[in-house]
């Protein structure tokens, strides 16, 4: 008859070197102890973080969101008034005429900016004396150029008289009493200035440039590409991620424009000649911090966030259709 041997499973605390006290192994009472200090320490540094960012960042937009629904001047409480700025606001002539100058500003400022960074960049990214030198110089004016002194700067050069108007009066014959004077050209020296802030863009098509082999630019030479089909066919596809980060990235930068726009059309709730350089955030400034119209101001805030917001969709929406990722060819 045989006799059956029950085996007995050493408790956890038998393998806890000798001298460890009971409850510290890795599923005692000690584990959970210690994951709460870790987490203490971590919400301890980031404190600074959100504090800022729930009084500075989360609690005015929140705020601002209510003020959109009501009427308040910054001096009287608010009062309810619903719908009320929106419906004030879409029938504002004024306001409709700062949406155009606002996209106008958009389609057109945008895409030259990123063809001068690109175009720039691809003449960077050939090996040649002194490029470290041509990049910086190239990326400077990103780093003063949305500086309120640099905007006087502009300001002056494009005035009556000043020394773009005796350039093109004197090669062109064309006067037109200088370009900040005049309704029709003051938005093109707006324009002209972004251009010339291309120095961000520029380094990150640097980037995206690197990044093209070189055997395919070799293999394209040998089956005849010209300079311009390698450039469609090559790198245009290689660097469309980065493209599309830069489309993305400076839309949304000048829909956001307002102090080069305010200084060059000057102060005084004019934005420009006839309104010329009204773009929204100059639109909303006015009405905000000049009319006192804080709750409408609010409101057209909110219409700008929402406006963005679309156009970003729209852009991630469209990038299926030409951006190409190395991981969705594998």
């Amino acid at each position: 008859m045989g006799s059956t041997v029950a085996t007995r499973r050493p408790a956890a605390s038998e393998h806890l070197p000798e001298g460890s006290p009971a409850g510290s192994g890795p599923g005692g009472p000690a584990a959970p102890r210690r994951g709460h200090r870790d987490n203490l320490a971590g919400y301890l540094f980031m404190s600074p973080w959100i504090a800022g960012f729930l009084l500075l960042t989360a609690g005015p937009m929140v705020a601002s969101l209510y003020f959109a629904f009501t009427d308040y001047n910054l001096f009287d409480a608010p009062q309810w008034v619903g719908f009320g700025n929106f419906t004030e606001m879409f029938a504002d002539a004024r306001w409709r005429h700062s949406v155009s100058v606002t996209l106008w500003y958009v389609v057109i400022g945008t895409p030259l900016k990123l063809a001068a960074a690109l175009g720039v960049a691809l003449l960077l990214s050939q090996q040649r004396r002194g490029q470290a030198f041509y990049r910086a110089a190239f990326y400077a004016p990103s780093l003063i150029g949305a500086s309120v002194s640099i905007a006087i700067v502009w300001k002056a050069i494009f005035s009556d008289d000043a020394v773009v108007d005796r350039v093109q009066r004197g090669l062109f014959g064309v006067d037109v009493g200088g370009w900040i004077g005049d309704p029709d050209w003051i938005i093109y020296s707006l324009v002209a200035l972004t251009v010339w802030q291309f120095g961000a863009p520029m380094v990150i098509f640097l980037a995206g440039l690197k990044q093209v082999p070189r055997s395919l630019y070799e293999a394209a030479e040998v089956d005849g590409a010209g300079p311009l089909r390698r450039f469609w066919n090559i790198t245009l596809p290689m660097i469309s991620p980065v493209l599309f980060f830069n489309v993305l990235l400076e839309t949304i930068h000048s829909f956001q424009i307002f102090g080069s726009a305010y200084i060059l059309g000057g102060a005084g709730g004019t934005c420009g000649p006839a309104d010329a350089t009204l773009v929204y955030t100059c639109y909303l400034y006015v009405q905000g911090f000049e009319n006192s119209r804080m709750g409408l101001a609010s409101a057209m805030a909110w219409m700008l966030l929402l406006a963005v917001g679309l156009v970003t969709a729209v852009l991630f929406w469209s990038q299926k259709r030409w951006v190409h990722y190395e991981e969705a060819s594998r």
